[in-house]
């Protein structure tokens, strides 16, 4: 037996990421958003309403990061989300995170977040609040990644967000091998 929920967004892993952007004025500012991933290979599209300062930088700036929110930072990476740019000029230091400007686009990268894509805008709908960013570069501290020099997710351990209990969750352990195991099955 199945319990319908009805249209809600859910969705589950949801992951909790980081935009960051520069003003006007070149300050840098960040924005905790759980709607987005992957839409094409070199592409990623996140659900920004335009009343966010950060919609209003990525539109002038055309440029913007999107990190992965990780175990270690839940408490800065949910401050991001509960605290706006357009009231707080301060957030990033009062986050305690240090700004790193991108080698690639014009966006900040947070020296705390370990893992970041580097994105040009591609386009933004205001009616439908999806952003479209062309990742340009995806960067990651040597901190997490393995001995193949790839991304280790143990080391990183990105969260995800339960939409439901309004929780962060830590993703888990190996359970399988991507095309591989189906092969059981032909």
């Amino acid at each position: 037996m199945r319990k319908n929920f009805g249209a809600k967004a859910m969705l589950y892993p949801m992951p909790v990421l980081i935009i960051g952007t520069y003003d006007s004025e070149g300050r840098a500012n960040a924005m905790n958003a759980a709607w987005g991933g992957i839409s094409e290979a070199d592409e990623i599209s996140i659900c920004v309403d335009d009343g966010h300062k950060t919609a209003e930088n990525v539109i002038e700036r055309k440029a913007f990061s999107v990190s992965v929110a990780d175990c270690e930072n839940v408490v800065s990476c949910d401050y991001v989300g509960i605290v706006s740019g357009n009231n707080e000029p301060d957030k990033i230091k009062k986050a305690g995170w240090s700004v790193i400007k991108s080698e690639f686009v014009d966006a900040p990268l947070f020296d705390k977040l370990p893992m970041a894509l580097e994105c040009e805008l591609k386009s933004y709908d205001k009616e439908t609040c999806r952003l479209v960013g062309r990742i340009v570069n995806v960067c990651a501290d040597e901190s997490i990644l393995g001995e193949d020099g790839q991304i280790d997710l143990s080391k990183f351990k990105p969260i995800t967000y339960d939409s439901v209990h309004h929780n962060y969750i830590a993703l888990g352990e190996v359970v399988g091998k991507a095309f591989n195991d189906g092969k059981k099955l032909k």
